[in-house]
């Protein structure tokens, strides 16, 4: 959907402003001021026997670590492709519709304790499917880890800030801030920033514990935060008295409710949860792409 002339002169770079809200939406930005005191908590569970023989299928096709992570981030890009309204985000008490489908992930270079955790920010086409999701995962995940170096873009900005004398450093960042709330902030320090984009997804499974309701950041425009946790078996009695043991999978969401209301994020978890049940779906691209309202 292209914006008009003047939609596109006061549009930020990473996405266009949504006009055509009612005035209780453009309004709530103004009221609710952050994203921490605009959250919402959220939690599910999805039972995993579907998705567990899909994953199976996908390693005997030869994406050897093609696992639950891949799931769900092609399940959530789906959801963006069709519900594209949790795509949006807020700045300068603003609603605007992103351009791109930009997915943040915190990855360890090793799993050691004394191994620090760097960022990466991976970039999804709106009708990738669930193996085109690994082999741009795992690229970026590579690239990261070639080195014994903190050498991702991210860690390089962070490193240069960090050089900044402490004195001076709140007063740096709170410039940055001010530039964000503008949409002044550089193009090249947007591409970078883990605090910009679609979602951030974190893995409490990969560390054996349950999932966190990870708070948003205020500064940024990353609108969700997603953790999902380890498979955990259940005994479940049935109706004609017999036990049978599932597995499930638990998640949390942490969302800014300003983007979008009620029904619109109800809708989209209701669908993950069947592209969590019916992976398969994800082996096809969608018919078509939805566009955000004007």
């Amino acid at each position: 959907m292209k914006s008009s002339p003047s939609q596109q002169k006061v549009s930020r770079k990473e996405g266009r402003r949504v006009r055509s809200l009612n005035p209780m939406a453009t309004l709530s930005p103004y009221i609710m001021k952050t994203r921490n005191t605009s959250s919402n908590f959220i939690s599910d569970r999805v039972e995993v026997s579907r998705m567990e023989k899909y994953i199976h299928q996908k390693r005997e096709e030869g994406l050897a670590s093609f696992g639950i992570l891949h799931v769900l981030l092609a399940s959530y890009v789906r959801c963006i492709s069709q519900l594209p309204g949790i795509n949006r985000f807020i700045r300068g008490q603003k609603i605007y519709a992103r351009n791109n489908i930009e997915i943040m992930m915190t990855i360890k270079k090793k799993m050691a304790i004394n191994i620090p955790d760097t960022v990466i920010k991976m970039v999804f086409p709106p009708d990738v499917t669930a193996s085109e999701v690994y082999e741009l995962v795992n690229k970026a995940i590579e690239n990261n880890r070639k080195s014994d170096d903190l050498d991702s873009d991210f860690d390089l900005t962070a490193r240069a800030i960090d050089c900044i004398p402490s004195l001076l450093k709140k007063n740096f960042v709170f410039l940055l801030t001010v530039l964000d709330y503008f949409g002044l902030l550089p193009r090249s320090l947007v591409r970078v920033s883990p605090f910009h984009g679609s979602m951030f997804i974190t893995s409490m499974g990969s560390l054996g514990i349950p999932p966190i309701y990870h708070h948003l950041y205020d500064f940024g425009n990353c609108p969700v935060f997603l953790s999902f946790g380890i498979t955990k078996r259940c005994n479940e009695l049935l109706k004609d008295g017999n036990v049978v043991t599932r597995r499930y999978l638990d998640y949390t969401f942490v969302t800014d409710e300003r983007i979008c209301d009620g029904f619109y994020y109800a809708t989209t978890l209701k669908m993950l949860r069947s592209l969590l049940i019916h992976p398969s779906e994800l082996d096809q691209k969608p018919e078509t792409i939805v566009q955000d309202i004007p």
